[in-house]
């Protein structure tokens, strides 16, 4: 890089922070979550305002390379994060009430999903990949969960003490697990001919990390567990290990995203409780400066001026199905199962927010070859809108008291509470 451009290069980091800050606190005050500022400011610097002039002049493509670098070390390092708290034993002892939840929360959209893959390819036809994995890959899309947004929310509320936020953060862990495993299989598909060895081989890798990995990370952090006070060396090894495994599925023909999201999930759930919340501040530290580079970079590629009627129609469809079968599916789910109305609709509310996991996804998807610019830009509005659906979502649901199990048995069978959200 030359001096012009490391200078150019300081001065974007600079106003990407500043900006997605701003707009991330804006976005708070109104009662969303600060994602979606992150994304609309990604939108405000791309080609959507004065026709894509400020967007080549604040980031020509030898700076734009240099911030992608630095937004997928940020990815990485938020993957990780995400691994790290998706704890797959969470759903232990909550009964059929968390079965259902978790069924009608991926099965219900992903299978309307297949539709609306079907009708999309008509339309956007898949150059270099197969059809097979535009239409599961758009199936991804509409059923992904955002766990961290979800989490913010759920705190935010009041939630999370009680059985019903509890619940929806164990019921989104474990679609965020389902939704990775079948990113993994589109890669797959994607691989043609290489897609028996390349997944054998990434099902490998994946046994390694946790017969392997995880207890030599255990004896690791075994004496800061003990002391109750972090180690200088064990974050350091932890962030590396991380990135490294991002290299290792990249290199394997996976995306680096499956690695770092496998790491965390290896990561020991044993010792001390304040160790692993050091853990996550500062990766949550590192993250808050580095994803929202990942955002704008991400908003450099949407160009809503480009949008046609049939565009509409579209985006109409992507968004019906979403939310139908993501809202409709959860609440249905628990419905089945026992759970009162109204809890029901608060988590399938819950359920519906997409911000952070659902770009990511959708940006994996662009990078495949599987989204044209305009599916991209469809997709990405449609993640932004069902994010801000969710609170008036809930502020209607908890009108007043919502009565909640207040203990699930493995048969399903529950006592009932009450309880007032936060507004």
């Amino acid at each position: 890089m030359t001096s012009h451009q490391v200078q150019l290069f300081l001065l974007d980091v600079t106003l990407i922070v500043v900006l997605a800050r701003g707009l991330g606190v804006l976005a708070g005050r109104v009662g969303q979550p600060p994602v979606v500022g992150e994304i609309i400011a990604g939108i405000l610097l791309g080609p959507t305002l004065m026709d894509g002039r400020l967007s080549d002049a604040l980031f020509p493509a030898e700076v734009r390379s240099s911030l992608t670098g630095v937004a997928d070390i940020g990815l990485a390092l938020f993957m990780f994060a995400v691994g790290l708290e998706a704890d797959a034993g969470a759903l232990r002892g909550r009964g059929r009430l968390a079965v259902g939840a978790v069924v009608g929360a991926n099965a219900v959209p992903f299978a309307l999903g297949v539709g609306l893959g079907f009708y999309l390819l008509r339309t956007h036809p898949v150059r270099g990949a197969s059809p097979t994995a535009f239409v599961v890959f758009v199936a991804l899309t509409v059923s992904v969960t955002a766990f961290p947004v979800l989490a913010r929310i759920i705190e935010s509320r009041g939630l999370f003490a009680t059985t019903l936020g509890g619940l929806a953060l164990a019921t989104a862990a474990m679609v965020d697990v389902v939704a990775w495993a079948e990113l993994a299989v589109v890669q797959a598909l994607i691989g043609g001919g290489a897609a028996l060895w390349r997944t054998a081989l990434f099902v490998l890798y994946g046994a390694g990390l946790f017969l392997i990995v995880r207890p030599l990370l255990h004896r690791l952090m075994r004496a800061e567990w003990s002391r109750r006070v972090p180690t200088a060396g064990t974050f350091p090894v932890v962030m590396a290990g991380a990135l490294l495994s991002g290299a290792a599925t990249e290199a394997m023909g996976m995306h680096f995203i499956l690695g770092s999201f496998l790491f965390g999930m290896a990561m020991p759930r044993t010792g001390s409780a304040a160790s692993h919340a050091d853990l996550s501040d500062g990766v949550g530290r590192l993250t808050s400066v580095l994803l929202p580079v990942y955002f704008v970079v991400a908003g450099l590629q949407i160009d809503l001026t480009s949008l046609s009627i049939s565009s509409v129609w579209q985006f109409g469809a992507i968004l019906l199905v979403a939310v139908a079968g993501k809202v409709g599916g959860t609440y249905l789910g628990l419905r089945t199962q026992g759970m009162p109305s109204r809890p029901s609709m608060a988590i399938a509310a819950l359920m519906n927010t997409r911000g952070l996991t659902g770009p990511i996804v959708v940006g994996v998807g662009l990078e495949m070859g599987l989204f044209d610019g305009e599916l991209y830009s469809l997709m990405v509005v449609m993640m932004l809108i069902t994010t801000l659906m969710t609170d008036p979502l809930l502020s209607l649901t908890f009108r007043g008291s919502v009565e909640v199990p207040g203990s699930v048995r493995g048969d399903g069978e529950s006592t009932r509470r009450r309880v007032t959200a936060r507004p």
